[in-house]
């Protein structure tokens, strides 16, 4: 049996309702990215939102609910920058990296950030999937990834 966890969001539960739109944050890394990932969320009836530096990334979420974000962390310097500004402005919105050969410090860096998960590239689209359906299992009892 799948324990509830309930997620605070500014003193209101957090919980994903049937008539609620999901929406991911992702990083845009190219043309072809952000549209194989609308390719996999869209018939799921999630939005994808694609931003490019951090600051778009806090003005997306304080302009509407993220449920979760990907943060491509191999596009610029800026990669951990992005994961620590929503950290410290937005805790409870769970981060997927993605790393080209992640060593040992990125890793330590990235668990101490709170990352989600790190997802090596080039991302498995199945692993992808399946770490989503961790975010949303663990913190919205949701199976919305689910196979």
């Amino acid at each position: 049996m799948i324990k509830k966890r309930v997620i605070w969001r500014k003193n209101v539960l957090s919980e994903i309702s049937k008539s609620e739109t999901v929406r991911l944050l992702a990083s845009a890394d190219d043309w072809a990215w952000p549209l194989a990932m609308r390719d996999i969320f869209e018939p799921r009836g999630v939005k994808l939102i694609v931003a490019q530096r951090p600051a778009e990334f806090v003005s997306i979420i304080e302009q509407q609910r993220i449920h979760a974000a990907i943060i491509d962390v191999d596009l610029t310097a800026e990669g951990l920058v992005t994961l620590k500004i929503i950290r410290n402005s937005f805790p409870w919105v769970p981060c997927l990296l993605l790393k080209s050969r992640a060593d040992e410090g990125f890793l330590a860096r990235a668990l101490q950030l709170d990352a989600f998960s790190v997802i090596d590239k080039p991302v498995d689209m199945k692993i992808l999937r399946q770490q989503l359906d961790r975010v949303f299992i663990k913190m919205y009892n949701s199976d919305l990834f689910a196979d």
